[in-house]
């Protein structure tokens, strides 16, 4: 398993370049914004979590997401208080103190449509609206979890990706 320190902070790095840093993979899973990045990576699967998939639409995330981001001189959004991020990003409590670690985020767009893949559909998703993830071109399967299922129910998640690799 390798999860790669993508590029966020800089600005103008296009997702060919945040795709460039993840190395082939039997599997590839791109959560939120990462969903714009696994099209671009040499994968035998993609598994797109709750991710971004094609073009923003306006009712693509769920209303009041990001109210507690702010922007930078450079663009780049954050938040100023980690205890807002925790609750907007639905970490557990246990995990909130993570939400200290997370990086400015550049502007980034999405470039290349995938249409291989699999959807994971997060049924209570506070960030990206269900309704909208079930648009994705994929095939797809729904969990009941949040914006952070990786947090929220990891063995579940675990499961899953271990069956679309095959090692189940």
């Amino acid at each position: 398993m390798h999860a790669p320190d993508l590029p966020c902070e800089e600005v103008g790095v296009a997702v060919e370049e945040y795709a460039a840093v993840v190395p082939p993979a039997d599997v590839v899973v791109g959560h939120s914004l990462g969903g714009y990045v696994i099209p671009h990576v040499d994968a035998g699967v993609r598994v797109f979590l709750c991710a971004l998939h094609g073009p923003r639409a306006e009712d693509t995330f769920v209303p009041g997401f990001l109210a507690a981001r702010t922007y930078d001189e450079l663009g780049r959004s954050y938040y100023p208080n980690p205890a807002d991020a925790a609750r907007e990003l639905q970490y557990p409590s246990e995990f909130v103190h993570l939400a200290a670690h997370l990086r400015r985020q550049a502007p980034l767009e999405m470039s290349a449509m995938s249409s291989d893949g699999l959807y994971v559909v997060t049924t209570r998703d506070a960030c990206i609206r269900p309704d909208w993830q079930r648009r994705a071109p994929f095939r797809q399967v729904e969990i009941d979890a949040g914006h952070s299922p990786m947090l929220e129910c990891p063995v579940l998640l675990a499961d899953l990706l271990e069956r679309e690799a095959g090692v189940v």
